[in-house]
């Protein structure tokens, strides 16, 4: 299992959430899931709406920037598993583990999980 490097941590941060957003939507698309589905997961982690959303595409905002604005689900802490090598649950940088939860879930729905076992 890999360990994110401080390199890695701080690439991650200024990634821009526009950047990665249209390959989140192509991911479950092309798996028969739906944008609306997308939204709602990312919902259910960041309480950001769909509206909330477009405004931090246009307005490029950074991962940090995005999880700073966020209100972090409080059952965030129960996702769990492997994503991109990492296990989410032990990756120390606290941005580093919020974006992952966010792949982790969208995984999930990609992969055809259960809603209600998606928003735990």
């Amino acid at each position: 299992m890999m360990i994110p490097t401080p390199e890695h941590n701080a690439k991650m941060a200024k990634i821009t959430f526009a950047s990665v957003y249209p390959y989140y939507v192509k991911k479950v698309e092309a798996k028969g899931r739906s944008v609306a589905e997308l939204h709602q997961v990312i919902e259910w982690l960041t309480a950001f709406k769909e509206d909330d959303l477009q405004k931090l595409i246009e307005e490029k905002v950074t991962f940090t920037e995005f999880f700073q604005r966020a209100n972090l689900n409080p059952n965030a802490s129960l996702i769990r598993g492997e994503i991109c090598g990492y296990r989410v649950e032990e990756i120390e940088n606290p941005l580093t583990q919020k974006v992952r939860y966010l792949d982790k879930i969208i995984d999930e729905l990609a992969k055809g999980k259960a809603m209600d076992k998606i928003l735990r």
